[in-house]
């Protein structure tokens, strides 16, 4: 998907809402565990519950890997019931040089089909552009995260400056505002403004509102920019509203409570009819 169509996608919709598939079979609801496949029943449910309500999904990679073969199955049957025109994210968090990151890029953009794959840019330039050599594919690049331990090297002054600042810097220079977005985290908010202004036209893709406590009222106001400019990750706060047989229903009326509210503010920022 290129970013036109990204940006298309977020006015037609009224949202910027990206529902993250961080599925555990521990948390799911007990009565799809009789099912061939309870991850991908869990996540056909949340998604045929949420489709019209988000731009995105984002598959943490970690919670599949850790099935082995049926884990990689059931993202495979995942990736696959996504309707086509959603923007899908594989948050992977990659970060290798060469042939390697390569083969992660091929992994991601040819074998699974997402049109993002999120990447850690420690080991340098040589381990990012490989992915952003797939047309209207996208790098989505670790700036600032939310976690506490973001103080031990991101936020670690280097010069005049923070080393997060460095990165993401250093890193426009790599990619483009049509194949490169930074992962900003949602708890960052005393940050976010001062992000928006170093980085003024790439997309943030924003984890951390709901169940880790960040506002998408306070990110709405600093961060957007006159293409909204961002996508807001729930994961928990949506695919685990309920858990009873109608969860399905708990996490549409999350997702709904969501975009409402993006919408309202969508129609202030960029003047869309709500």
């Amino acid at each position: 998907m290129n970013r036109q169509e990204l940006v298309n996608l977020i006015r037609e919709k009224q949202s910027y809402l990206c529902v993250g598939l961080d599925t555990d079979i521990h948390k799911i609801p007990k009565h799809l565990l009789s099912h061939p496949d309870p991850i991908f029943a869990f996540n056909k449910a949340i998604i045929d519950a949420t489709r019209d309500l988000c731009v995105a999904y984002k598959i943490n990679t970690a919670f599949y890997e850790c099935m082995g073969i049926r884990g990689w199955e059931s993202l495979q049957r995942t990736v696959d019931y996504i309707p086509s025109g959603i923007f899908t994210i594989a948050d992977a968090k990659r970060g290798d040089i060469g042939n390697t990151a390569t083969q992660y890029a091929k992994t991601f953009f040819e074998t699974y089909r997402f049109d993002a794959v999120t990447v850690a840019p420690y080991m340098g330039k040589d381990s990012v552009e490989p992915f952003l050599a797939f047309s209207e594919k996208w790098a989505i690049v670790l700036g600032l995260t939310s976690n506490e331990g973001s103080k031990d090297f991101q936020m670690q002054r280097v010069g005049e400056g923070y080393l997060y600042e460095k990165v993401l810097k250093t890193t426009m220079e790599w990619g483009t505002p049509d194949n490169l977005m930074f992962v900003i985290g949602a708890t960052q908010t005393a940050q976010l403004g001062e992000i928006r202004k170093l980085v003024p036209h790439h997309f943030f893709l924003v984890p951390g509102v709901g169940a880790q406590g960040g506002s998408l009222k306070d990110i709405s106001a600093v961060a957007m920019n006159a293409d909204c400019g961002l996508l807001v990750n729930a994961s928990r706060a949506v695919i685990y509203a309920g858990n009873g047989e109608d969860f399905a229903q708990d996490a549409r009326r999350a997702a709904q409570e969501y975009q409402q509210e993006m919408a309202a503010y969508l129609a202030e920022k960029l003047a869309v009819k709500q």
